[in-house]
C-alpha cells in the first residue's frame, strides 16, 4: 500500500495537470472493495475519488486497463446511467501508479444502510432501470479492449482456475461439471456490468445516485448481470429479499423487463446463477494467492479466501434441485466436535485472548485502520474455530470423480455427505452467514 505522504505528492500532481485545483486535507483511505483501494480527497473546493490497484504486478493479466474503464463509464454516462464522471486518468509521471481520478457522488455504498432505506421497492425499480441501460450499449459505443465472452471458453477458464487452486473442492468441482453439462446456446451479447451488486451501488435516503467498479465490465448474456445481484451472498442481512437484498426476483425482473423490452428466461437465469456462484468461489480463492505471490498484501485478502466456504453453502442450495428425491430426504449427520482443553491454553483461547486485546484498540483507531482491526478479529476467530474442526480426508479424488462424471448428485450418500461438509466448513469461516441458518433449517431441521 502506497505511504500518505507519496499519495499526497502523486495527488497534487494529478490535481495541477487536471485543473483540479489545490489539494487540501489528507486524503481518506475508504473502506470496502475487494480488488482496488479507493482513496476520497479535497481539491479547489469539490470533492473526488481516486481508484487504484494496488501493485502494477496487479494489473497484470486483466482484459483491459483503467484508461479503457475510464472511457467505458463516460460511454455508459452518456446512455443515462448514473456513474460517476471521470475527471483525470493517472499517468506514469504521477507516481501513483495504475487508475483514475472521479467525481465523488453523494451516497453510501454500505449496504446495512441502503438495505434499510424507506423505498426499497422503489430503489430496486432504480436499480433495474440503470442496469437495463447499461444493456443498451453496443459495441460501437465503447472503447475497444472490452472483451466478449463465450459462456463454453469462460466455463474453461473456470475449470482452469480451479485445477490451478488444487482442484480439491467438491462442490466446485460438482457446479463446474453441471455447468459443462447444462451450458445454454449463444445469445446477441450485450454490455454486462460485471459486478452488479449491492456494494457497488451509491444510494442516498432511497435514491440510487452512482454505479460504481466497472473493471469487470464485458459483452455477454443479460441473464448474467441480473444473476449476479441475486446471488445470496450480495442480500447481506436481508435473506428474506433474494433481489439484492431489497424485494423479490420477480419485481426485479418484471421491473428490468419493462425497462429493456425483453422477457427474461428463468432457465438462463438458474444457469448464471450457479455459474456467478461458482465465479465468486473461484474468485474467493484467488485472493489468497494474490496475498501469497506479493501482488497485494493486505489482510482482507486471506480472510475473503475463506469466504469460498459461503459460495459452495450457497452452490449446493442451488444445485440440490436436481438430486433425486431419496438422496434430497437422505439425514445429514454432523460429527461431535466438542473438545476439553485442559492445562495450558488451546490454539482457540489464545486466538480468541489476542482478539478481545485488539477489540480494546477499536476506539482508538479510525477509517481504515478501524475497518483493518475488524478484519483481524475476524481472522482470529476462524483460527479459533478451526481448532475444533475435525480433519477431513482429501478432498482430491472425490473432485476428480465429479469433474468426470463419474459420482454425481444421483450417487447414493453424496448430497448428505456435502451438506455436512458444507456445514462444518462455514460453521468455522463465517458463522454469521444468513444462509448458513437457513441451510441449517432445511437439511437437519436446527430452528
Amino acid at each position: 500500500m502506497i505511504d500518505t505522504a507519496s499519495l499526497r505528492e502523486g495527488l497534487a500532481r494529478v490535481c495541477e495537470r487536471a485543473g483540479l485545483g489545490t489539494l487540501t486535507g489528507e486524503p481518506q483511505r475508504l473502506t470496502g472493495g475487494a480488488v482496488m483501494e479507493s482513496w476520497r480527497f479535497s481539491a479547489g473546493g469539490s470533492d473526488y475519488v481516486l481508484r487504484r490497484a494496488p501493485s502494477l504486478a496487479f494489473m497484470e493479466g486483466r482484459p483491459y486497463g483503467h484508461a479503457v474503464e475510464a472511457t467505458l463509464i463516460e460511454a455508459a454516462r452518456a446512455k443515462g446511467v448514473t456513474a460517476p464522471a471521470v475527471v483525470a486518468v493517472l499517468e506514469e509521471g504521477d507516481r501513483l501508479g495504475s487508475g483514475f481520478v472521479m467525481r465523488a457522488l453523494p451516497g453510501t455504498a454500505d449496504p446495512k444502510v441502503i438495505l434499510g432505506c424507506e423505498d426499497p421497492d422503489g430503489l430496486l425499480r432504480q436499480i433495474a432501470r440503470d442496469l437495463a441501460r447499461i444493456h443498451s450499449l453496443r459495441k460501437a459505443d465503447v472503447p475497444a479492449g472490452v472483451p466478449v465472452i463465450d459462456t463454453r471458453a469462460a466455463i474453461a477458464d473456470l475449470k482452469q482456475q480451479f485445477m490451478a487452486a488444487g482442484g480439491d473442492r467438491p462442490i466446485i468441482a460438482l457446479g463446474l461439471r453441471w455447468l459443462e453439462d447444462n451450458c445454454p446456446p449463444p445469445v446477441e451479447p450485450v454490455l454486462n456490468h460485471g459486478d452488479y451488486r449491492m456494494g457497488n451501488l451509491l444510494v442516498e435516503g432511497s435514491r440510487l445516485t452512482g454505479v460504481l467498479d466497472w473493471e469487470i465490465a464485458h459483452f455477454g448474456d443479460r441473464h448474467e448481470d441480473l444473476a449476479f445481484g441475486c446471488m445470496e451472498v450480495w442480500r447481506f442481512a436481508r435473506y428474506d429479499r433474494p433481489a439484492l437484498g431489497l424485494g423479490a426476483v420477480e419485481d426485479y425482473i418484471a421491473a428490468y423487463e419493462a425497462k429493456a423490452g425483453v422477457t427474461i428466461d428463468r432457465e438462463r437465469f438458474r444457469f448464471w446463477t450457479i455459474y456467478r456462484t461458482v465465479w465468486w468461489a473461484l474468485g474467493c480463492l484467488k485472493m489468497a494467492a494474490q496475498w501469497r505471490s506479493g501482488a497485494d498484501r493486505m489482510l482482507e485478502r486471506v480472510v475473503i479466501s475463506r469466504r469460498t466456504s459461503e459460495q459452495e453453502l450457497d452452490l449446493l442450495l442451488l444445485l440440490e434441485e436436481d438430486a433425486p428425491e431419496a438422496e434430497r430426504a437422505r439425514p445429514v449427520v454432523l460429527p461431535d466436535m466438542s473438545c476439553t482443553y485442559l492445562g495450558e491454553a488451546s490454539q482457540e483461547e489464545m486466538a480468541t485472548a489476542i482478539a478481545e486485546w485488539l477489540e480494546t484498540l477499536k476506539e482508538k483507531l479510525t477509517g481504515h485502520d478501524r475497518f483493518q482491526l475488524a478484519v483481524a478479529r475476524n481472522a482470529l476467530g476462524m483460527i479459533a474455530r478451526e481448532a475444533d474442526l475435525l480433519p477431513m480426508e482429501s478432498d482430491l479424488l472425490l473432485s476428480e470423480e465429479l469433474l468426470a462424471g463419474e459420482k454425481s448428485l444421483h450417487s447414493s450418500g453424496l448430497l448428505a455427505d456435502l451438506r455436512s461438509r458444507a456445514l462444518q466448513k462455514l460453521s468455522a469461516d463465517v458463522p454469521k452467514y444468513p444462509a448458513l441458518r437457513a441451510a441449517r433449517a432445511k437439511w437437519i431441521g436446527e430452528h
